[in-house]
């Protein structure tokens, strides 16, 4: 492997110990495997919705369907002042029923609602993009933590997730990765403000999946245990 980050990667200076409540089903892993969905989002919905050029984990575009103030903007929520929850919808949201009824369809406070499009990369890449998120800025310690879900729009079985919990000097623990398989219809609920995470896409064509911030809560949490993997 010809990179890997060391300490003065920005994931590094991401507050990884706080007071907010948290989820008891993330607290060994960090991740929870949910069913597939039993729902479809209509090629049209995706395809049609207004991408822009921003670039995070890789040669990605990204269409913002909910966002801090309801404009198209790919930036952080701490860029209008705010944490990364209680969003507004965006014009997107009108050409994808299909997204915004399933992200209500959750009941819990939701953040930026985004579907992402990402060129093929390989492994050595994708590495290079390695990261943590930092979902959790301007949060109040009250209040509960801020994590992410995926929905794949696409069929892409020999893609996947790269998950990494953090050594004890704060870097990707190469010892603990997990691989998440990125099928359609694949869902999964990870704290990337605790794990270092990027996709490996070596495909042909370009992924799409659906990504939403939530806040930890009894709500989010009823819905998790409803929709688990057995």
């Amino acid at each position: 492997m010809s990179f890997w980050p060391n300490s003065e990667h920005w994931s590094v200076k991401i507050p990884l110990e706080t007071a907010h409540s948290r989820l008891d089903v993330l607290a060994e892993t960090g991740v929870v495997i949910l069913k597939d969905a039993d729902f479809d989002v209509p090629e049209s919905e995706y395809l049609s919705l207004e991408y822009m050029d921003w670039k995070s984990g890789g040669d990605t575009n990204f269409a913002p369907i909910a966002t801090a103030d309801g404009e198209l903007d790919c930036r952080g929520f701490w860029d209008k002042g705010k944490t990364d929850k209680d969003a507004v919808w965006t014009s997107n949201a009108d050409v994808a029923p299909s997204i915004k009824n399933y992200v209500d369809g959750v009941g819990a406070n939701f953040g930026r609602v985004r579907a992402i499009k990402l060129e093929p990369q390989d492994r050595e890449s994708a590495i290079r993009s390695l990261h943590r998120d930092d979902n959790n800025r301007f949060n109040p310690d009250d209040e509960g933590w801020v994590v992410r879900t995926w929905v794949e729009l696409t069929d892409n079985p020999d893609s996947y997730m790269i998950l990494m919990d953090n050594d004890a000097d704060g870097l990707p623990d190469a010892s603990t990765e997990v691989r998440v398989p990125l099928h359609k219809g694949a869902r999964f609920i990870v704290d990337t403000q605790r794990l270092w995470h990027v996709v490996v896409h070596p495909g042909a064509e370009s992924r799409y999946a659906l990504i939403t911030s939530f806040e930890s809560s009894p709500v989010l949490d009823t819905w998790i245990a409803a929709q688990a993997a057995s």
